[in-house]
């Protein structure tokens, strides 16, 4: 069983910031592109970003552009989503995925291993 490990969610003010981890065993991390999905409540689940293994390519949906960044950190196999002047509609639970390639990412059909997710709740 993979486990994919989110933490760093909590409440913030809209305008505020949030820095997600995403910590993934090495096997996984070394091998696979890693990405961002988030649900938030009443809506079917949605990509948030993604990155290549080796960290060069990110994909950024557009509604997140400019104000999200992914990035990792291979030596510490750990993902993370900087999350900066956050909304309230960035509400939702954020989940960690590891998939084949950026590419695959872009959709939940591309995810190969979930984490369970954290809660990012941002108010007015």
């Amino acid at each position: 069983q993979v486990q994919l490990v989110e933490s760093g969610g909590g409440l913030v003010q809209a305008g505020g910031s949030l820095r997600l981890s995403c910590a993934a065993p090495g096997r996984i991390f070394s091998s696979y592109a890693m990405g961002w999905f988030r649900q938030a409540p009443g809506k079917e689940r949605e990509f948030v970003a993604a990155i290549a293994w080796r960290g060069g390519r990110t994909q950024h949906a557009d509604s997140v552009k400019g104000r999200f960044t992914i990035s990792r950190d291979n030596a510490k196999n750990t993902l993370y989503l900087g999350m900066n002047s956050l909304k309230p509609e960035d509400t939702a639970v954020y989940y960690c995925a590891a998939g084949a390639s950026t590419g695959r990412l872009s959709s939940q059909s591309g995810v190969d291993y979930w984490g369970k997710g954290t809660l990012v709740t941002v108010s007015s």
